[in-house]
């Protein structure tokens, strides 16, 4: 287990629960717009809830505004994420919309506003020594990953980021993170991946 400085200790919870509190107060009122397209455009749930792991892989239900619809083919199997992301879903993806609500979990303490992304529980047993490292802390709305490529490097690159920032946790660097994320959004950089409407799914690492 990874020992806390005093940042991470006394600095970095703290400024989670104000950076968390003050932006679900700002945004209000994109919160509520986004809710009412989602309801209209896609249909409810609004809100998408998933496990993911967390701190020292800690299971809680991540929360984000849902992207794609329920369609199915004739044998009732849900079609191709592609398939199912629609263009409203797509814009919410690459203005990142569709994650504030991952605010909330923040607030509740399941995730930081900077860490390694929350990814899916079934990825856990295929982690290998090195990249289990990355749930050494709380998982995070952005992270190192996110401003150096998000879905447009490899899971191998992704992994090597996150571990390099378990590692050197600090008040400038997490600021740092912040505001190269908010410059990202705006311009919709790295959303996707080059050869999938979604990130491909992980499936374990050969070396």
């Amino acid at each position: 287990m990874k020992k806390a400085g005093i940042y991470e200790h006394y600095i970095k919870r703290p400024m989670d629960i104000i950076l968390s509190l003050m932006a679900i107060i700002g945004l209000a009122p994109v919160l509520l717009l986004v809710a009412v397209l989602v309801r209209k455009k896609l249909g409810k749930p609004v809100i998408f809830a998933q496990e993911r792991p967390g701190l020292n892989e800690k299971i809680f239900k991540l929360y984000k505004f849902r992207t794609m619809t329920d369609e199915r083919d004739e044998n009732g199997e849900l079609l191709p994420d592609e398939v199912r992301l629609t263009t409203f879903g797509k814009f919410l993806r690459s203005t990142s919309l569709d994650e504030l609500p991952e605010l909330f979990n923040i607030l509740k303490g399941d995730m930081s506003v900077i860490g390694p992304r929350p990814l899916l529980v079934k990825y856990l047993p295929l982690y290998n020594d090195f990249q289990k490292h990355r749930h050494d802390v709380s998982p995070g709305l952005s992270g190192l990953a996110q401003i150096n490529g998000r879905n447009a490097i490899t899971w191998e690159k992704k992994f090597e980021y996150d571990v390099e920032y378990t590692k050197n946790i600090t008040f400038l660097g997490d600021w740092k993170i912040i505001l190269l994320t908010l410059k990202k959004a705006f311009f919709r950089e790295g959303i996707n991946s080059d050869n999938s409407a979604t990130m491909p799914e992980f499936t374990g690492t050969s070396i």
